[in-house]
């Protein structure tokens, strides 16, 4: 990814179900919980916090899981 995904990025990730389109809510930086799943992450290894458009599910996600959805020139993808 050439430049780093900031809060209020739209992302997509591939899941089992198919294509998820999220938001990036904030950049994890250190050990979290989401739910019952424990998040490693630290400076050197960050994650993002993200949430379903459809179903507002919060999951985190390495950066190299994530694409970047572009915009068109509505500002919208």
């Amino acid at each position: 990814m050439s430049e780093p995904l900031k809060a209020g990025d739209r992302v997509r990730w591939e899941s089992s179900q198919g294509t998820v389109t999220s938001k990036v809510k904030k950049k994890l930086i250190r050990p979290t919980r989401i739910k019952a799943h424990k998040v490693a992450a630290s400076p050197e290894t960050p994650q993002y916090l993200v949430e379903s458009e459809k179903t507002g599910a919060e999951a985190a996600h390495k950066p190299e899981g994530l694409k970047r959805v572009a915009k068109t020139k509505g500002g919208r993808p």
